[in-house]
């Protein structure tokens, strides 16, 4: 592929602009009166879970918290340790694996207020970009401190947590849902669009790649917690759970396409066998954490991102592979694949997750995955467009073997396969009554002298010239053809009688003006014609023996005259004043 070709797509262009957009915000919102609160919160963990009115267990602000995911983890920070207005904060949550948060304001003058949320239900607290929010009241009194109580919670270490104020809290909301409805919007579009494909070409290519956009875009909007707008009780842990299988089997299918799609002839089994047992590791390991509520989370995780490592470098192995032994796909999934790897790759390595608006490296990932849809929707474009190209000339070529074979290669006009074929409508209409119809047969006369006297080139050229003169008659009610050697034919309808018979005299005299004189120098060529006028019951092979029939009169006779044929067989001269033609 030509990647210079792909900027021209508008899809592209949008999906460009805004990654840039959000690397440049991503990178500045640092700079904003953020707070992350990761580890450095005082911890305490009741082993069972405690009434709601039970206190917590003395705070330690040492070490990791231990045995929590079967009672309550408290978490407690003091405000006043944090460069972020008390009277005017908001509290970002960015993990939903629980059953139940609470998260308490204490203020100066020992009043405590509460907000709580639980797994199905998180009211009006849910945020685009799987975000909890709670803003602290505003009261006189000085806010001091902040606890958090997680019920049953999965995971310590995958908690993230923001302070900042509301101003920036509602700039950075409106950034994240607009980012997440671009991204979206596109994967849609990139889904709708390679499933159309795939039944147009009736390729698995682009169905394999709108079932890795379908997957991807039912993630995103689970992730983002745009489907609480219709289904609010998924909210917390069943919808983080969810996410987990749709990403695990995103890869899998994405790694699956993208081998998959490569010839086996360019491809190593052994390479090719590897690649797609890491890929379908990932999406097994992928069950069990899904549905793990407890236990080591972490080190799953841990192994899960170490076998999307080995699939990402082995999809990557295949592709070179394949790219150096002159594979199509390989150089466009090259391309699709060069974004979500450095995406996935970048993730295991570099901490996004304070980047982003908070999305972190989730909204990282779905803008990958839009840019990897839109590459090869717009690569399968290309090939869409190509295999038009090549069947529309395909097609092309065979209408116009199909009319070679119905012309004669000499003067152009139909041969006696196409003449029959052509003529067919014009019998349906004479059955019908609606138009007459009659066959004119002509024979140029003492035609072999003129070859035997000047040779078959200057008869050629003869037979050309004629040609083309009968070549003007052509037109919807008269069709002409050369049926071999001198003879020629005009199929003619709409007239009888007197007009046919002008018509027929016409034909003859305009031939006989023809000039001759480059070929067989001074002097005429005169044909003779035979009409025929066929009945409401005549095919062509009946017309064509009554047209032959008066042909023959007409060159038994002296040559150079037009003859009609009679119903009682018996051929009739036509002069220039035509007789009552017999019926």
């Amino acid at each position: 592929m030509q990647p210079r070709v792909y900027p021209r797509n508008p899809a592209l262009k949008v999906l460009a602009f805004l990654a840039a957009l959000l690397l440049w915000t991503g990178w500045t919102d640092r700079a904003a009166a953020e707070v992350i609160l990761n580890h450095s919160l005082c911890h305490a963990v009741s082993e069972t879970l405690s009434a709601d009115s039970a206190s917590p267990p003395p705070f330690s602000c040492i070490g990791d918290p231990q045995g929590y995911q079967r009672g309550s983890l408290w978490l407690r920070t003091n405000v006043d340790t944090y460069p972020v207005d008390p009277r005017n904060l908001v509290l970002l949550v960015h993990h939903s694996r629980f059953d139940r948060l609470k998260v308490s304001f204490t203020y100066a003058d020992g009043r405590s207020l509460s907000q709580e949320v639980n797994s199905g239900n998180f009211g009006s607290h849910w945020r685009t970009g799987g975000q909890i929010a709670f803003e602290a009241p505003l009261r006189d009194a000085r806010l001091l401190s902040i606890t958090m109580r997680f019920d049953r919670l999965a995971s310590a270490n995958l908690l993230r947590m923001r302070m900042m104020t509301r101003g920036e809290a509602n700039v950075q909301a409106t950034a994240l849902s607009i980012s997440v409805a671009a991204a979206l919007t596109l994967l849609l579009i990139g889904a709708l669009y390679n499933t159309t494909l795939a039944f147009s070409l009736r390729r698995q290519f682009p169905l394999w790649q709108a079932a890795w956009a379908g997957c991807m875009l039912v993630w995103g909007t689970m992730w983002s917690q745009l489907h609480l707008f219709i289904l609010p009780g998924l909210a917390g842990a069943v919808s983080a759970q969810t996410c987990t299988a749709l990403s695990c089997l995103a890869v899998t299918m994405a790694a699956f396409s993208a081998v998959m799609a490569l010839d086996r002839q360019v491809l190593p089994e052994p390479m090719r066998r590897i690649t797609l047992t890491l890929a379908a590791a990932v999406a097994i390991l992928g069950i069990p954490l899904t549905f793990m509520r407890q236990g080591p989370i972490e080190t799953m995780a841990a192994v899960l991102g170490a076998l999307i490592l080995g699939v990402l470098i082995g999809v990557a192995l295949c592709l070179g592979w394949a790219w150096r032994r002159g594979s199509v796909e390989a150089r466009t999934f090259a391309g699709a694949w060069s974004l979500p790897m450095l995406a996935l790759g970048s993730v295991q390595f570099v901490d996004t997750n304070t980047i982003f608006w908070g999305g972190g490296s989730q909204l990282l990932v779905l803008f990958a995955a839009a840019w990897q849809t839109l590459w090869l929707a717009a690569a399968a474009s290309r090939t869409h467009a190509r295999l038009r190209i090549e069947h529309d000339r395909a097609r092309r070529a065979e209408a116009q073997a199909h009319e070679l074979a119905r012309r004669d290669p000499l003067t152009g006009l139909r041969n006696r396969r196409g003449f029959v074929e052509a003529a067919a409508p014009m019998f349906d209409v004479n059955r019908s009554g609606a138009s007459p119809l009659a066959l004119l047969l002509l024979d140029i006369d003492k035609f072999k002298r003129i070859n035997d006297t000047h040779g078959h080139d200057a008869g050629d050229m003869v037979l050309v010239t004629i040609g083309n003169r009968i070549a003007r008659w052509e037109g919807d009610m008269c069709k002409v053809a050369r049926l071999g050697g001198e003879e020629f034919a005009l199929m003619v309808a709409g007239m009888d009688g007197f007009a046919l018979h002008r018509f027929a005299q016409s034909v003859r005299k305009g031939i006989a003006e023809c000039n001759h004189a480059e070929a067989i120098g001074e002097g005429p060529v005169t044909v003779s014609i035979g009409v025929a006028e066929a009945t409401p019951d005549s095919d062509f092979r009946e017309l064509y023996r009554h047209a032959d029939e008066a042909l023959y009169s007409a060159k038994h006779e002296g040559r150079d005259r037009v003859v009609f044929y009679r119903a009682e067989n018996a051929g009739h001269e036509a002069g220039d004043n035509p007789p009552i033609h017999a019926a």
